[in-house]
This record gives C-alpha cells, sequence and structure tokens, in this order.
C-alpha cells in the first residue's frame, strides 16, 4: 500500500511495472548486466572506459613544459598549466583532476598510442576500440571480449541461483559503441529528448508484450535501466522538458551527448556520467560502463590555456567530478580510463589549431589508482625527435595500458589478454602497478 499522501512517480511505476512480466523472465531481466557478487569473477573493481574520438591534443592537455622545445613549437598556443612534475604540467581547465593528481588518484600516460601509424579518424578509432593490430580486421571489441573472458572464468554461485545473465557491462549513448560490441551481453542507457510515456501507457505495454518472451524481455531491460538511470538522475531528469532557455545545445565542447540532448556539453556529459554511476555504485550493478565524447578534432581555433579546447576540457572535469560525487563510496573501487585515437601535431597550423598526430595523451583516475605521477618515456620534441619530422614519437603502446588495467582491476588473464582480448599481442607486456594494492 502507498503511505498517505504518496504520489505515484515515474519511478515508482519503473520500479513496479516489471510486476506484470512473468517472474522467471523478471527474475532474469533485473539483473541489469551485473553480477551478483563481489566473490564472483573479477572482483569487485568499477570500471569506466571514456572513448574521446576525434584525437585530443594531449601536448596542450598535459603540456610538456620542461621539455625546451615546447613554447618554440607551440608559440601562443603553448600551455603553462598546473604543474606535475619537473617536464609536465595539467591544463588549467581540469581542475577536478589536478586535486585528484595530488591526491594520488590520477595517472597521466604520454607519448601512448595503438598500433595505428597514420591519421584516418575512422581506421584509428577502429584500432582503438578492437585493439586488433590492422584497421577492420575485428568485428567485434576488446572491452567486449574481456568481459567475456571474465565472465568464462566462472560465475559466482549466488549470480547462477538468481539467474542473472552474467554480463557485467552497460554502454551510456544513443548507440553502442564497436568496443563494447561482441558476444557478451550488456545493457544500454540513453538520454531522451522526447516526453515521457504516461504511466498507463507503459502499463499497456507491459500488458501487451507478456506474452512474448522476447518482447517482454525487451520492454522489461528499457524500464530496469530507465529505472536504474532514474534513481540516480532524480524524477525531474526523467521528465523529458526542455533544455532550460538560453541552454545552447552541444556548447561547451559539443560532446556528443550535448548533441542527443539538447543540453549544454558539461550538463548533459555530467548527467551521463550520473547515470553511470547509478548503475555501478549498487553491490548487484554492472561493473564495467563505457560512453562516448566528440569534439577534440580542434584544427583551428583551438585556443590556449583559454579558447574552445579548454572549454572541451573543462566540461569533461566538471562532469567527472560529478561522477566521483555520485558514486559515493564505490568511487575508492573505480577506475577511469580516457583514450583517443592519435594525437596531433607538436606544433600549430595556419588556422591555429593543430592537424592528425601521432602520439597522444591518456588519463586514469579513479580510487582505485595508485597515481600522482607521470607514465612517460619521453620522448622528446626536438626536430630529429618528432614521428616523420611532425608528431609526437610514441614510446607506449596503449595495450599495455589496457592489458594492466584489465588483469589488475577485473582479473581478465594474461592469457586471455594475450590471445582473445587484444590478438597477436603477447609481445606487449602488460603494464604493472596502475592500481593500489
Amino acid at each position: 500500500m502507498k503511505r498517505p499522501g504518496h504520489r505515484t512517480t515515474r519511478r515508482d511505476f519503473l520500479l513496479g511495472a516489471g510486476a506484470l512480466l512473468p517472474a522467471s523472465l523478471l527474475a532474469t531481466r533485473l539483473a541489469l548486466a551485473g553480477s551478483a557478487s563481489a566473490g564472483s569473477a573479477g572482483g569487485d573493481g568499477r570500471f569506466v572506459f571514456i572513448l574521446m574520438r576525434g584525437a585530443l591534443d594531449g601536448l596542450a592537455a598535459v603540456p610538456p613544459v620542461g621539455d625546451p622545445d615546447h613554447a618554440r613549437l607551440r608559440g601562443p598556443m603553448a600551455v603553462a598549466g598546473t604543474r606535475l612534475d619537473d617536464t609536465f604540467a595539467l591544463h588549467p581547465a581540469m581542475r577536478f583532476l589536478a586535486d585528484r593528481y595530488a591526491a594520488r588518484e590520477l595517472l597521466l600516460v604520454h607519448a601512448v598510442a595503438t598500433p595505428y601509424r597514420e591519421r584516418s579518424h575512422f581506421d584509428g578509432q577502429d584500432l582503438l576500440e578492437t585493439g586488433a593490430t590492422t584497421p577492420h580486421a575485428l568485428q567485434t571489441g576488446w572491452l567486449n571480449r574481456a568481459l567475456s573472458a571474465r565472465g568464462a572464468a566462472g560465475a559466482s554461485a549466488a549470480a547462477s541461483a538468481a539467474g542473472a545473465t552474467g554480463a557485467t557491462g552497460v554502454a551510456l549513448g544513443a548507440n553502442v559503441p564497436l568496443v563494447m560490441r561482441g558476444p557478451a551481453e550488456v545493457s544500454s542507457w540513453s538520454p531522451s529528448r522526447l516526453a515521457s510515456l504516461r504511466e498507463e501507457t507503459l502499463q499497456r505495454l507491459a500488458d501487451l508484450y507478456a506474452g512474448d518472451a522476447t518482447l517482454a524481455a525487451r520492454l522489461a531491460d528499457a524500464l530496469a535501466s530507465d529505472a536504474v538511470a532514474a534513481q540516480a538522475l532524480g524524477d525531474e531528469s526523467m521528465t523529458g522538458m526542455p533544455a532550460p532557455a538560453g541552454a545552447a545545445r552541444g556548447d561547451a565542447g559539443d560532446m556528443e551527448s550535448g548533441k542527443a540532448t539538447g543540453k549544454p556539453g558539461h550538463a548533459a556529459l555530467g548527467e551521463t556520467l550520473r547515470a553511470a554511476a547509478g548503475f555501478l555504485r549498487e553491490p548487484q550493478g554492472a561493473r564495467v560502463a563505457v560512453l562516448e565524447t566528440t569534439g577534440w578534432d580542434t584544427h583551428a581555433n583551438e585556443g590556449g590555456s583559454e579558447g574552445a579546447l579548454a572549454q572541451r576540457l573543462g566540461a569533461l572535469d566538471g562532469a567527472l567530478g560529478e561522477f566521483r560525487a555520485a558514486m559515493g563510496a564505490a568511487w575508492d573501487r573505480t577506475a577511469v580510463l580516457m583514450a583517443t585515437e592519435f594525437g596531433r601535431t607538436a606544433a600549430g597550423n595556419g588556422t591555429r589549431g593543430t592537424d592528425h598526430g601521432t602520439g597522444a595523451a591518456a588519463f586514469l583516475v579513479g580510487g582505485a589508482v595508485a597515481g600522482g605521477r607521470v607514465l612517460a618515456d619521453w620522448p622528446g620534441l626536438a626536430p630529429g625527435a618528432l614521428y616523420q619530422g611532425r608528431d609526437l614519437q610514441p614510446t607506449r603502446d596503449l595495450r599495455a595500458l589496457l592489458k594492466g588495467v584489465l588483469h589488475d582491476h577485473l582479473q581478465v588473464s594474461d592469457r586471455s589478454l594475450d590471445a582473445d582480448v587484444f590478438p597477436g599481442s603477447a609481445a606487449v607486456r602488460r603494464e604493472q602497478g596502475l592500481l593500489r594494492g
């Protein structure tokens, strides 16, 4: 019974709508892609992968201010930033990440790249997501294959008894990115620009679908995911109301989530990350989440300490701060990895921007991260040190970083990493010591 004066909310209905579906189906679908206990294969770590599509300028995000050639190459675009050590600084727009560095929860990796050495976004992103050595060689993503390898190690008895699917991943966005596609079952959620359905409409749909196992399963998935996101964001975020007057669509970085919702980039990305926290922070919730951001292709008017790139970085930084707050105590078990398909040229171009490059920077942040340092075999920016005379020379393989996180945080075996998750990568040894003991 409802308590006196209680108003039925969208969250109430979403959490209860599944009662119209077969009980055995509901027990499975409301698992929400979560393994049932911390004792299941892969432990209790939470992992978030953020794709930074468009080729982030790592020399601006993590400027090598101690390199004598940095100022010469960048000129008025040179960023001073928050000094981290004798060589590196962090862009001043990233205040939350600077605080995490000081708290030893941020690890920066510089002069890093996939095996790709050309400059096509399409091909570079394919390798970033598939983990292959050549473009378009695989049709599944390394993160999905890691989930499969993790699940193959054996699901917990509790999960089996509950009828859970054994999948542990959730994709947040309009589409499931390639990195998350494959044999492992994953959940998905996307913010909607449509008005919310009335409760009676949802009830009729549930009643209509109840006789069809496939349709009922998909509806239960959607309702359950929506309920988790609603609980994380609050009912007001699920009302489908338009953005406030004057809110620019996709500003502060034109992030993908901003395009999807019509909200400013910071607000939209913050909403998506708070929804991710709703899936990840519960004991029986998802263990892995993936989302993507765009707008990092800064060919023109990139700016330096201020400008277009600074706005993008500030939007991402603020959203990460919201995510940490939303994760609560689960932050201590969380690692967030942000990576891009390749870097940008060491020198600016004629339109006050940078062109497609090679060596890049990656970010690993979270309460589980052994941070407060920059991991780099710095090649330098002298003319003879640049790749093809124009780019930061890669000295670290991104797959080594990914392997280290997957092995230590999600307990994916070396054998699976070398043969299945990143096929043909046995010569690439995983980075060690990335996470707290």
